[in-house]
C-alpha cells in the first residue's frame, strides 16, 4: 500500500471515484486550474475536463443551489467550500432543500451529494478559516457526517460519502492534512459510514475523539500511567453508539475531546447518550475538554483556544484518582 498524507488521500479517493463512475464531478471555488487551496483537487482538471471538474464563482449559495439541481438530473455532485466558514452561506440551501429532498418525495428520489470542507485550527489561519461546524449539520436532519483522522479513513470515509444515496457532509482535518501520514488501500477503498474505530484498546480510561483530536488524545495516552482506549467516532452521523457503549462498559470513566466550542457541541450528545444508556457503568462523571465559548482567535493565541494533551491528561488524571 503506498503511504499518503491525509490530503493526498483525498485526491486519490476523488480521482477514484470519478473515474469509477461519470456521474461523479467536483466543483467550488479554485478546485479545478488551482487543483484547490490545498491541493486536493490536484490532476482532476487534466483527468476529467471541465465538465466534471468545475471551477465555480465565489458564491457559497449558488454552488450548492446548483448541485441540487444537479442530484436531480442524475448526477452525483461533490461539492467543496474553500474553508469551513465559507460554508455558513449555503446553509439555507443545506437545511432547507438538501436534507429534506427524500422526505419530499417520500423516499422516490435519492440525494447522493457529498459536501466536503477542511475545517479547524491550529494552522495560523485568519479569521473565519478556522471553525469547527460538524454541530450544525450533525443537527440537520436528512444529512450525514463523517470526519477522517487518518489517510486510509479520508479516502475511505470519502468514498462512503459519494457512494451514498443521501447527503454526506465530509469535514477534513486541515491541522493534519499533511502531518498525518498513513498506508493508504490502492484502487477502491470504502469505509462504512457508522461505525467508530478503536484507535487504541485499554481498560481503565476511554478518550473520545475525532478529526485532529484524536492525536491529541494519543498523545495525552502515551502520558498517563493507566491503559487507555481510544476510540475515533469518524462517523457523527449516523453515530456507532454500541462501540461507545461497549468501551465505557469496559473502563467506566470517559473523557470526550473536541476542538468545537463547547455549548451544544458534539461531545454534548455523546455525553448525552453515555448518560442515557451507560450510566450503570460509569465510575466517575463524563468529562469534556473542548474550545471555548468564543469566537476562534487570532492566531497569536490560537495555541490557547485548541484544547491541548495538557488539558485531556488533566481530566483522565481527576477521572481516574478521584473515583
Amino acid at each position: 500500500m503506498a503511504e499518503l498524507t491525509l490530503v493526498e488521500a483525498v485526491n486519490d479517493a476523488l480521482h477514484t471515484e470519478m473515474a469509477r463512475d461519470d456521474a461523479v464531478l467536483l466543483m467550488g471555488q479554485d478546485v479545478g486550474r488551482a487543483g484547490g487551496v490545498f491541493r486536493a483537487s490536484a490532476g482532476l482538471l487534466e483527468r476529467f475536463g471541465p465538465d466534471r471538474c468545475v471551477d465555480t464563482p465565489l458564491a457559497e449559495a449558488g454552488i450548492l443551489g446548483t448541485a441540487v439541481g444537479l442530484c436531480m438530473a442524475g448526477w452525483r455532485p461533490v461539492v467543496e467550500m474553500q474553508y469551513d466558514a465559507f460554508s455558513y452561506p449555503c446553509l439555507d440551501q443545506l437545511i432547507n432543500h438538501v436534507g429534506r429532498y427524500r422526505w419530499r418525495t417520500r423516499g422516490g428520489m435519492e440525494f447522493p451529494l457529498t459536501l466536503r470542507m477542511p475545517y479547524g485550527g491550529g494552522v495560523r489561519a485568519p479569521e473565519l478559516h478556522d471553525d469547527s461546524p460538524e454541530a450544525y449539520y450533525v443537527h440537520t436532519p436528512g444529512v450525514k457526517v463523517a470526519i477522517p483522522s487518518t489517510p486510509a479513513d479520508a479516502k475511505g470515509l470519502l468514498a462512503a460519502a459519494i457512494r451514498d444515496p443521501d447527503p454526506v457532509v465530509v469535514l477534513e482535518p486541515k491541522f493534519v492534512y499533511r502531518t498525518a501520514r498513513g498506508e493508504v488501500p490502492e484502487g477502491e477503498h470504502v469505509v462504512p459510514l457508522g461505525e467508530m474505530r478503536v484507535a487504541r484498546e485499554g481498560s481503565d480510561l476511554t478518550l473520545v475523539a475525532y478529526g485532529a483530536m484524536v492525536p491529541v488524545a494519543e498523545q495525552a495516552a502515551d502520558r498517563l500511567d493507566a491503559s487507555v482506549e481510544i476510540l475515533d467516532v469518524r462517523s457523527l452521523k449516523p453515530l456507532d453508539e454500541e462501540t461507545l457503549l461497549a468501551s465505557v462498559a469496559k473502563t467506566g470513566r470517559v473523557v470526550i475531546v473536541q476542538e468545537a466550542p463547547r455549548v451544544a457541541g458534539f461531545g454534548a450528545e455523546l455525553a448525552a447518550v453515555v448518560a442515557e444508556k451507560a450510566i450503570l457503568d460509569l465510575r466517575g462523571p463524563v468529562l469534556r475538554v473542548t474550545g471555548f465559548d468564543v469566537p476562534y482567535p487570532y492566531w497569536q493565541i490560537e495555541d490557547a483556544y485548541m484544547p491541548s494533551a495538557d488539558r485531556v491528561v488533566a481530566a483522565a488524571q481527576r477521572l481516574l484518582t478521584e473515583f
